[in-house]
């Protein structure tokens, strides 16, 4: 009804009449108050979003000089500028897809995942033998843990508890590790400093 209705018109004679078998009860209201009611109904965005839930125009709005302070403190030590991050900012034209591969390097696929160039997780398998298999990580759980070997083989082991011994190796952890440990503030400041490595 809402969908149909233009001016008012559908929706007045429901709000005037109400709907007493739904609980809804009369309203005493003129047509151009129904009308200015439903000029605000109309105004909301479909699948239930409304204003507060619009995308703001840029996430850019951390302060880079602070973005910068941090970057320097807690992620200098594993990145550079001047080295797998040069040109940074310009690589991303929307910065809320700068923001999410930064925080997680490979966390989805595609464009981002190759702009980062994240190295894959990798695996050390020692066999009760002492024999020591690495390679690419292609599975694990409780039961096995299976992986690809720089020649190309793939392999995999039976896992009974902490038999065969397995170390994975994923280049994100640091990542994961700070996850939990910034604030927004710290996140739209680093954005802010990314995005200016053009």
């Amino acid at each position: 009804m809402v969908l149909d209705d233009q001016h008012g018109e559908g929706i007045a004679p429901v709000v005037q009449a109400g709907r007493l078998d739904r609980g809804m009860p009369k309203f005493a209201m003129t047509n151009e108050q129904v009308a200015d009611i439903a000029a605000f109904i109309h105004s909301f965005r479909t699948g239930g979003y409304d204003i507060s839930r619009e995308k703001p125009q840029s996430i850019l709005v951390g302060d880079a000089k602070a973005g910068e302070m941090y970057f320097a403190a807690k992620c200098a030590s594993c990145h550079s500028v001047a080295g797998d991050l040069k040109g940074v900012g310009a690589k991303f034209a929307d910065p809320k897809m700068l923001q999410q591969t930064w925080l997680m390097p490979g966390g989805g696929r595609g464009r981002s995942q190759e702009t980062m160039n994240v190295r894959p997780t990798t695996v050390t398998v020692t066999l009760p033998s002492g024999e020591r298999v690495d390679g690419t990580l292609d599975r694990i759980d409780d039961f096995v843990v299976s992986l690809t070997t720089a020649d190309g083989t793939h392999r995999g082991f039976q896992r009974d508890g902490d038999v065969p011994k397995v170390e994975v190796h994923d280049p994100r952890q640091p990542h994961r590790d700070l996850l939990p440990v910034y604030t927004d503030k710290d996140i739209h400041n680093v954005t802010a400093y990314l995005a200016t490595l053009k």
